[in-house]
């Protein structure tokens, strides 16, 4: 976590003065973890927090987890935090694309019954940027009129595809410094060398790409927001090069980079087709490199 973002949720922790959200924005785990635990931090009764010795963190420790289901078929549409009954945690379910309305509303229902200890509660909405339209519309209220001595945490991977009126009414902890340059990840060797291809690549070949991301829109789509967010870090780097040439016009890698921020909102939408969304990103890099 970055040396700001520590403190300011460590401020937080040990004053027991919480704002009512957090956006906590930053590479996939490191967001989910941070978020946890805070969560964990703020029921915790010792010092540091969590202190993992006290009976709340005795209950809010690793537990087997619950698949989560946004429909209510196969599973909860949330689940506790370990077993403590003033910690809530939202995700995707296993089979669904988006975390959904329903999930949304099942957390306000959750959080206007009385907290089992009596004490402060905190919500986490892991992978944030998976929540859908109505689903947003739904979380708006509960910013807007939270319950009282609950706090709720968003941890995301980018902000963007979510709602100008929900980022507002968070208290924003980026960990971006502690990701890391995403070009450097060796996760992401393998797609890094064939975005450092498109240049030279054929239409054919960039619209057969987008093909791989058909069948299972939820896998499909979380290889596309890797797309994503390769592409947009590769591009920003030859443009911060191509400014040091005064001969160089980067409206183009500019223009394409501005696609890709679209891309990713798009992305975030219900229904969204990952297939058409790489495809659209695939193009426009292309057309962005001189």
């Amino acid at each position: 976590m970055s040396s700001n973002a520590r403190k300011l949720l460590a401020r937080a922790l040990e004053s027991g003065r919480f704002h009512s959200a957090y956006l906590i924005s930053g590479a996939a785990e490191p967001a989910r973890e941070a978020a946890l635990e805070f969560a964990r931090g703020a029921v915790c009764q010792g010092s540091p927090k969590p202190c993992e010795n006290c009976p709340s963190c005795q209950r809010s420790g690793p537990r087997e987890l619950i698949k989560l289901d946004g429909k209510g078929e196969k599973g909860p549409f949330l689940r506790h935090i370990g077993d403590h009954a003033d910690l809530f945690w939202v995700e995707r379910g296993a089979t669904n694309t988006r975390v959904l309305i329903d999930q949304v509303r099942a957390l306000q229902q959750a959080l206007h019954r009385r907290g089992g200890d009596g004490g402060h509660r905190v919500a986490v909405i892991a992978d944030a940027q998976w929540l859908n339209h109505e689903a947003q519309n739904a979380l708006l209220h509960v910013l807007e009129e939270p319950p009282p001595a609950t706090t709720l945490v968003l941890a995301t991977e980018t902000s963007a595809g979510l709602l100008a009126t929900v980022r507002s009414r968070c208290q924003k902890v980026a960990l971006r410094d502690e990701a890391g340059d995403p070009l450097d990840a060796p996760e992401h060797a393998e797609t890094l060398a064939r975005v450092e291809g498109i240049p030279t690549a054929k239409i054919p070949e960039l619209l057969a790409w987008a093909g791989e991301y058909r069948g299972n829109r939820a896998k499909a789509a979380e290889a596309v927001e890797e797309l994503l967010l390769l592409c947009n870090a590769w591009l920003s780097r030859r443009i911060t090069q191509a400014v040091q040439s005064p001969d160089h016009d980067v409206r183009r890698p500019l223009a394409a980079c501005r696609t890709l921020f679209d891309c990713r909102k798009s992305l975030a939408q219900r229904n969204a087709n990952p297939q058409m969304v790489a495809e659209r990103a695939l193009l426009a890099v292309h057309r962005g490199i001189d």
